[in-house]
């Protein structure tokens, strides 16, 4: 949840770690710092606050040097404070380092250290990697790094500099990731590609329990037993341009209205209407087994759980198979018998969520078949699934997940959909279900010429303290969703319900200042949801309504009507979301909140 960027070179590397680190700043923003050698000694400075901050700090000063290390922090250990930031180095100034994840055994370590005489400046579990390092050093800055890797439990991605070995930079990961990339006379390594793709899109992922010697002209790969690795290179397909802000106020707004492109790259090349499937590759390699699945078990957190959610009602609709949905963080913990024929699918956008990994970890070990959709091509639970399908919707910077969202809510329709036409759908039901999957792009886009009629409404809500989403069937998780963004990022209370248990409680809330999303397109339980408005309005509540285009009945009792195009029943989440992204994010605006880094969260949660 921290973000990391090294660099060595022939180039200056004040600018290009500060610019490497303004891209990670969704991953942590609580403090940050540089630590920057120069050949006969280390730069180092940290601040508290924003890269902003740090960068102010720093103004002009020269901090030359062609080698160094950045870190920008989300606290786990030790409030947000300067002597907490990291870098973090050894008593005598020698050895620096940066660090993302948890080290579980830091207290013992620390009782020893300090029994050595090692004193302490921070509160961090860190600090202890610095003065390992440093008890370790014996010239060969490689070796002590890989003998403090065998005393660490826990996760981590690590970088350190040392102070007499100037121009060599180590990176070393378990469990937290790290990325080495290959640009032209320089190597790069960060926890996240969107750090380095300006000056490279060569990449090599680090696995777990390996580390990597970078140099300006050359990198080696070993495991933590020293035995050499030699790894294939990757070309990522993402643009420099992809994590700006192309004339967008909030990453979040930029990466909400490029929903029509990122759902037509998951569908781009795998729809077949001569046989009304989809052809999805990554599942390969366990199609055969996938055939005989009788029990799916989708497992994710935040907003990929409720993705999952909605999964299940989809794979039920177009399947015979068996759907249960787990939150991650619990799924290991609960006594799990998994039935013949199980398969788990894990929803990430990282591909590096630490609940998530350590659950499809814990399927393998009872004999569960794996498979994964993420959006971040060699990511550890894509490498661990073996077989799944990337969403290829380029880099999601706001930490509130939209474009991911609908791009998970469409790969996991393809999916059902492709055993859905093994088990007993019609070849006239496949051809219908890809017609209505290949319109949902310019649907979207008609959703989203909507955006000032949801900023109004906004304008007109924001200022209420506490609100109701309630959906039924499919649009039930959207409800729970929608409530997610809206605290997210305004830090406005609100829950999300299926609207069947409004009268088992929650309508005891219901009174003139408390606003109900209601999401009722015209599908199977359309009546209901009409009713439960009803019951609403009878107790004077305001309602916004999401309805399906045309629809007069609801218009006529709700106080705001948003319209969405018709499509199939089990599409309709991927269209009924979408302005609920919207009214989160404009309510944000009008309270003034810092959308794209909300306050206590960060992007990529790679710690339990």
């Amino acid at each position: 949840m921290c973000g990391i960027v090294c660099y060595v070179g022939e180039r200056e590397a004040k600018g290009i770690l500060l610019e490497g680190l303004k891209r990670l700043e969704y991953r942590g923003y609580d403090s940050a710092g540089v630590a920057i050698q120069n050949g006969s000694g280390v730069h180092f400075e940290r601040a508290v606050g924003r890269i902003a901050d740090l960068e102010r700090k720093i103004g002009t000063r020269p901090l030359d040097g062609t080698a160094g290390i950045a870190h920008t922090r989300w606290a786990t250990h030790g409030e947000p404070s300067e002597a907490n930031a990291h870098p973090h180095r050894d008593r005598d100034g020698n050895v620096f380092v940066i660090h993302n994840g948890i080290i579980e055994n830091y207290r013992a370590l620390k009782k020893k250290l300090e029994g050595r005489g090692v004193s302490f400046r921070s509160e961090t579990d860190t600090e202890v990697i610095a003065h390992l390092v440093a008890l370790h050093f014996e010239g060969d800055l490689c070796e002590a790094v890989r003998k403090t890797m065998l005393q660490l439990e826990g996760t981590f991605g690590i970088a350190v500099i040392h102070r007499q070995v100037p121009g060599k930079i180590v990176v070393a990961r378990r469990g937290s990731p790290l990325i080495i990339g290959i640009g032209e006379n320089c190597h790069l390594a960060a926890s996240d590609v969107s750090a380095m793709v300006r000056h490279t899109n060569k990449v090599v992922h680090l696995l777990d329990n390996e580390l990597a010697v970078l140099s300006s002209d050359e990198f080696s790969i070993s495991t933590v037993q020293a035995t050499p690795i030699e790894r294939v290179t990757e070309t990522v397909d993402w643009q420099a341009d992809d994590a700006e802000l192309n004339g967008f106020p909030h990453f979040m707004l930029k990466e909400i209205f490029e929903q029509p492109e990122t759902v037509r790259n998951a569908i781009r090349g795998r729809l077949d209407y001569s046989e009304g499937i989809p052809r999805l590759g990554g599942i390969a390699p366990v199609w055969e087994g996938l055939k005989q699945c009788r029990h799916l078990v989708i497992v994710g957190c935040g907003t990929s759980y409720y993705a999952g959610f909605v999964g299940r009602y989809i794979f039920e609709k177009l399947t015979d198979i068996d759907v249960t949905v787990e939150l991650a963080s619990e799924f290991r913990y609960r006594r799990i018998n998994f039935a013949p024929n199980t398969f788990v699918l894990a929803l990430s956008q990282s591909g590096e969520t630490a609940d998530t990994l350590a659950a499809i970890r814990e399927a393998r070990r009872k004999g569960a078949s794996l498979m994964g959709v993420v959006n971040v091509v060699g990511s550890s639970i894509a490498r661990e699934a073996g077989a799944g399908v990337y969403n290829h919707a380029g880099p999601e910077i706001g930490v509130a997940s939209t474009k991911i969202f609908t791009s998970q809510l469409t790969i996991m329709s393809l999916l059902a959909l492709l055993l859905g036409r093994h088990h007993s759908l019609s070849l006239t039901e496949g051809i219908e279900a890809i017609r209505a999957v290949d319109a949902l792009p310019g649907q979207i886009s008609r959703v989203l010429s909507l955006a000032h009629a949801i900023e109004a409404m906004a304008e007109k809500y924001h200022l209420k303290s506490n609100w109701l989403f309630l959906g039924r069937k499919y649009n039930y998780p959207i409800a729970m969703e929608g409530a997610l963004k809206l605290k997210e990022i305004s830090y406005i209370h609100a829950e999300g319900y299926a609207a069947g248990e409004m009268k088992h409680g929650p309508i005891a809330l219901v009174n003139p200042d408390m606003p109900t999303v209601a999401i009722a397109p015209q599908d199977s339980v359309y009546e209901k949801m009409v009713s439960n408005i009803q019951e609403i309005k009878s107790r004077r509540g305001p309602v916004i309504a999401l309805v399906t285009e045309g629809d007069e009945e609801i218009r006529e009792i709700a106080d705001d009507v948003i319209e969405i195009p018709r499509t199939l029943e089990f599409l309709y989440p991927i269209l009924s979301v979408i302005p609920l992204q919207l009214l989160a994010y404009y309510c944000a605006k009008f309270l003034h909140r810092d959308i794209d880094k909300p306050r206590n969260l960060a992007k990529s949660v790679t710690v339990e």
